[in-house]
Order: C-alpha cells, then sequence, then structure tokens
C-alpha cells in the first residue's frame, strides 16, 4: 500500500468504534467498484468496513469453481446458504456461476446493500432470496424444515446481535452451529466453507471444530488430506512490496 496516495484513514475511538479522517478533498460519500463481471457499492461507515472485503476474492472464485463444474456435469442447480453474508459478496458470485443463493444476515441495512449489489450486477432476476433473521435460529428452523443445501458458506462475527436482541459469541457457538449446518448439507454435498478474522483461534481449530462436527454426523468430506477432508489455510492480501498481509482464516470441507 502506498500510504502516500490515500484518501482516507480510519481513527479508532478508545471508547469504541471511530471515525473516517479525510486526507484528501473532494471524496464521494460512495461509489462503485468492478471485480470480474461483479459490481459493488463501496462507502466508508462508522464501524471501519467499507461494505467489502476483498480478500475474500480468493474464496468468491474457489466457489465459483466448485458450483461452475457442478452445474456442468449434473445439469442441475446448486443450492447455496450463505450466513452472516453482509453486503453479498459470496453472494453475488456464487449466483454469477449459476447458483441458487439464500442469503441471512441479522441486519437489515447490509442485506438491502447486498439487494443493491446483486442488481447492480446484472443479478437482480437470478434465483436467490435475502433474509434478515437470527442465522442460528434459521438454521435451526431449516433443520425441521427438511430444506437441504448443497452448500453452505458462514462469515461469523466474534461478537453479534440478532435482530430481536439475540447474544452471539462466537467461542460459545461456533461449533453449535457448524454442527447444525452440517445437518442442513444434502445427499450430494458440494462444499461448506467457514471463515474467520478473530485473532484468538488459530487455523487449526477451525478445522477441528469443522472435523469434529462431520464426524458427529457421521459424514466426511472425500477431496485433500486426511481430517475428513478439511482444507485450512490464511487469506490475505497482496502489498506492494510483495509481502502478504493477513486478513482472516478458513477451514473448508470440499465432495467431488
Amino acid at each position: 500500500m502506498d500510504w502516500g496516495i490515500a484518501h482516507m484513514r480510519y481513527i479508532r475511538s478508545r471508547a469504541g468504534g471511530g471515525q473516517w479522517d479525510m486526507l484528501r478533498e473532494n471524496v464521494p460519500e460512495a461509489w462503485t467498484i468492478a471485480y470480474d463481471k461483479m459490481r459493488f457499492h463501496i462507502r466508508p461507515t462508522g464501524f471501519k468496513h467499507m461494505g467489502l472485503f476483498p480478500e475474500q476474492a480468493v474464496n468468491w472464485r474457489w466457489m465459483q469453481e466448485k458450483i461452475r463444474t457442478r452445474v456442468a456435469a449434473l445439469k442441475t442447480p446448486v443450492r447455496v446458504l450463505n450466513l452472516f453474508a453482509y453486503t453479498g459478496g459470496a453472494t453475488v458470485a456464487c449466483l454469477q456461476a449459476g447458483a441458487n443463493v439464500t442469503h441471512i444476515d441479522a441486519a437489515k441495512g447490509m442485506n438491502q446493500w447486498a439487494r443493491d449489489n446483486a442488481v447492480l450486477s446484472g443479478l437482480g432476476e437470478s434465483p436467490h432470496r435475502v433474509l434478515t433473521d437470527d442465522v442460528l435460529k434459521f438454521v435451526y428452523r431449516e433443520g425441521r424444515r427438511g430444506n437441504r443445501y448443497d452448500a453452505v458458506v458462514m462469515d461469523p462475527p466474534v461478537f453479534g446481535r440478532g435482530p430481536d436482541g439475540e447474544m452471539w459469541k462466537l467461542e460459545e457457538k461456533l461449533f453449535e452451529l457448524v454442527s447444525a449446518c452440517v445437518g442442513l448439507l444434502s445427499d450430494a454435498p458440494l462444499f461448506l466453507l467457514v471463515n474467520a478474522y478473530t485473532a484468538g483461534f488459530s487455523p487449526a481449530v477451525y478445522g477441528n471444530v469443522l472435523s469434529a462436527a462431520l464426524a458427529q454426523r457421521k459424514l466426511s468430506a472425500p477431496e485433500g488430506p486426511p481430517h475428513n477432508g478439511v482444507h485450512v489455510g490464511e487469506v490475505g492480501l497482496l502489498a506492494k512490496s510483495g509481502s502478504i498481509l493477513p486478513c482472516g482464516m478458513y477451514a473448508r470441507a470440499v465432495w467431488p
């Protein structure tokens, strides 16, 4: 990153939250960026985020490849469940690859942003639904209804609240959530991807959680190395210097 040409800088407050310091004049309130054939609205928010996590592009490409290969082979749509789906980066990527997506987030504003991104990318009429709900409650209801998905992707926060004030703490709920999502997989699953940003856990912890959830449900992922075929790793951004800026972790189970 060349900080000499930066337009904005986020200043964190000791009391929580923060604000953007404008380093140049005439910075727009919002703008649109393009990645591949996808389009996204971007704007600075009071909680630092800009409406997109660009390091997730590697996961978008990976999911798109898996979805397109499955659709081409079986000529049937892939049902994807996107949890803690934010402004819909993964939703748009999966829609573009030909999936049918159910997008869940507890924040109405983020969900409207996701709808806008789908329309902006020319996918407004693609098969998807965007729902405002508590993620864990929704997953349990889907299980009782007998609804199943070929792929699940989640991006759980360290801490959060549902639309009715439900408390979410990652360290207390992660295994419960992952286990419940394993139960939603179809008879021919494609992948289950867990993204994470907390520095309190290592990638191995997320891999162990996913492996244990698969074992509990007597389900294994045949692709890849041992430990039930669960892959773990880090995602990051390539700096101008050539260094990788670590931005998060993932664990994923993959089926052919």
